[in-house]
């Protein structure tokens, strides 16, 4: 099983880095590392919307919520797709029209203040870590769990390949990236799970039949089934969206608020597909993997389920396209992240970004290192969280409220991060 899980890893690392690094930009101006000189085409950034959101945080540890936890975990996925409901209804054509590049310049262009851009940029980092922390801490388990090897092993070889691609082009070797690897990640999971159902002569079942783990008592995040545990998941998903680094971004991508609405509403379709996947790894763990951790779940499916060469080859492809999955995210949040930290710099350019990035990578590893690893859909929901209570009642309230004042977001900031 290791040479299979290896020959994937090392596939998809490869590959990602050739097709980041084999489209490179026109300039290195500030448009080409921020908004990939505003070129990208609707359909194409949707997918790459798409593969942001599908990390192998949220997918893995969303699978493995539904199949220990059960049927209201599957409310999860839909706090996101909700999400950019909202974000399309309110947010996308304004914010691309103020022609603003991170969301700390729309925070200082809208209330004329140069001190709250370096504020929010705190608050974004923040943010962006959680998210990279998780990417992290599953790479380290997809090692760890299916070839033996230590966790760090798999935070070097996602951190490379992401530095990589992000100082090689910015949001242009970014986008080639993470539109690539949707549709990879999309034939992988569900080509992997529909050949382990038909193989081992499952046959249709009743969802969750009998019973499942109680909930585990504190964040909704960690798997709380009760009501208000998912009512707190579904807002915190629905609102926290518009305000995500790596999603806010891509509104800057296209050439008019047109076309960012556009490539909003192709990213929802291609949601809209991928999102059969948390639910048919949750029924084939349940049944298969109900004593493995909520994070394993998926990864020991094909092995449980097909013992032998059969088993160990999917393994295999499952972990490329967990690696995928992983790459294309930490590689989003990593140049958005970068990006809004290097623009409250004064010279602000490629050469800022590129170490803006570094410094946010090594940070992020650093906080890997001295963490333990959660399930990891518990970080990306502290991220939701807390976009939900600081950018998205600064988006919302900037774009419709003329009153609103640099003070009222500070105070806002001040009170919804803590």
């Amino acid at each position: 099983m290791t040479v299979a899980v290896l020959t994937g890893i090392a596939f998809v690392v490869v590959l990602g880095v050739m097709v980041g690094a084999a489209r490179p930009r026109r300039s290195s101006g500030l448009a080409d590392f921020h908004v990939a000189a505003r070129e990208v085409p609707p359909w194409w950034n949707g997918a790459a919307i798409s593969s942001e959101v599908t990390s192998a945080a949220a997918c893995l540890g969303t699978a493995g919520l539904i199949a220990t936890h059960g049927g209201p975990m599957l409310w999860y996925p839909v706090g996101a797709a909700a999400g950019f409901v909202v974000l399309l209804a309110l947010v996308v054509a304004p914010l691309r029209r103020s022609g603003t590049y991170t969301l700390p310049d729309f925070a200082g262009w809208r209330l004329r203040s140069a001190r709250l851009r370096p504020f929010t940029a705190c608050f974004l980092l923040v943010i962006g870590l959680a998210f990279m922390v998780a990417q992290l801490h599953a790479a380290g388990i997809v090692v760890r769990l299916l070839t033996g090897l230590p966790p760090w092993l798999g935070w070097a070889a996602v951190g490379a390949a992401t530095l990589g691609v992000a100082v090689a082009g910015g949001v242009g070797s970014v986008t080639s990236l993470q539109a690539s690897q949707f549709w990879l990640k999309l034939v992988v999971f569900l080509g992997v799970g529909v050949i382990c159902w038909w193989m081992s002569g499952a046959r249709p079942v009743t969802l969750f039949e009998g019973s499942y783990r109680a909930g585990v008592a504190g964040l909704a995040g960690a798997g709380d089934p009760s009501l208000p545990g998912v009512l707190a998941v579904l807002l915190a998903c629905a609102l926290g969206t518009m305000g995500l680094p790596h999603v806010i971004v891509r509104v800057y991508t296209n050439r008019d608020a047109r076309g960012a609405r556009r490539s909003i509403v192709a990213a929802q379709v291609m949601l809209a597909v991928f999102s059969v996947v948390p639910p048919l790894y949750g029924v084939l763990g349940h049944r298969h993997a109900r004593d493995a951790a909520a994070d394993e779940i998926v990864l020991l499916l094909p092995a449980r389920m097909l013992p032998g060469a059969a088993g160990e080859v999917l393994t295999g492809v499952l972990a490329a396209g967990a690696f995928a999955a992983l790459l294309a995210t930490m590689v989003g949040v990593l140049v958005a992240v970068g990006g809004a930290v290097s623009s409250c710099v004064p010279s602000a350019g490629a050469r800022s970004f590129r170490a803006a990035v570094t410094v946010v990578l090594l940070a992020a590893l650093a906080l890997t290192a001295v963490s333990t690893p959660r399930e990891s859909v518990a970080l990306v929901v502290v991220g939701f969280t807390l976009s939900a209570a600081t950018f998205c009642p600064m988006l919302v309230l900037g774009i419709w409220w003329r009153r609103l004042t640099d003070a009222g977001v500070a105070a806002g900031f001040a009170l919804g991060g803590g």
